[in-house]
């Protein structure tokens, strides 16, 4: 087709978008952005600095994102709290908008990419699975890391911010109208990248690579 492909793949935490934009990105050969980082970054600088994050977020470049620490489970928490600010949000959509209207496209994963930063998206993902197999991936993860913690710490700590997300007044999360939705509850990152493929093959979009 000749429409920038830009996908949007929207969902909650450890249910696999990240992985999936990655993939997709690399398989169409567009750039990847990960929202979620601009907003971990913005909580990260507000909680170490003290300064107003709506301040942080109008001043955010994207050498900011290159930061060890915005992977850690602390700075996802500190970033779902600043999400809820209007104001974070608002000053963070340009950003965002720049980045998706390249001239080939992009994927962007996050919360609000197919509601509010690309509505008109040409392709829109909603990737989710359940809270419970969300939480012991999480918790598989940060034991791999070294992270010491229990699983039904994880488990809550995830509900709290599923309830947070969700009920925000500003760019809710939630699927868009239009968007596949895709349950990785018993779904690998392979089975999840298939059949992200075949929906974007039924839009009309495919792979001029191998």
């Amino acid at each position: 087709m000749n429409v920038p492909l830009v996908i949007a793949v929207d969902g909650p935490s450890a249910a696999g978008k990240g992985t999936l934009g990655k993939r997709l990105a690399v398989h169409f050969g567009l750039p990847h952005l990960d929202t979620g980082l601009l907003y971990r970054a913005v909580g990260w600088r507000a909680e170490r600095t003290g300064r107003p994050p709506a301040e942080i977020a109008a001043a955010l470049q994207a050498a900011d994102l290159d930061n060890p620490e915005l992977r850690t489970d602390e700075a996802g928490q500190a970033g779902s709290r600043v999400a809820a600010i209007p104001k974070v949000r608002a000053n963070l959509l340009k950003f965002q908008r720049t980045f998706a209207h390249q001239a080939a496209g992009a994927v962007l994963d996050g919360r609000d990419i197919g509601t509010v930063i690309c509505p008109d998206a040409a392709v829109k993902l909603y990737v989710t699975a359940s809270l419970e197999a969300r939480a012991d991936r999480r918790f598989r993860e940060l034991r791999a890391r070294g992270v010491d913690t229990i699983k039904p710490r994880v488990l809550a700590e995830m509900a709290e911010r599923d309830r947070r997300d969700s009920e925000r007044a500003a760019a809710p999360l939630k699927a868009a109208p239009d968007a596949y939705l895709l349950d990785t509850s018993d779904l690998d990152a392979d089975a999840a990248f298939a059949a992200a493929l075949a929906f974007i093959a039924r839009k009309g979009f495919r792979s001029s690579g191998p």
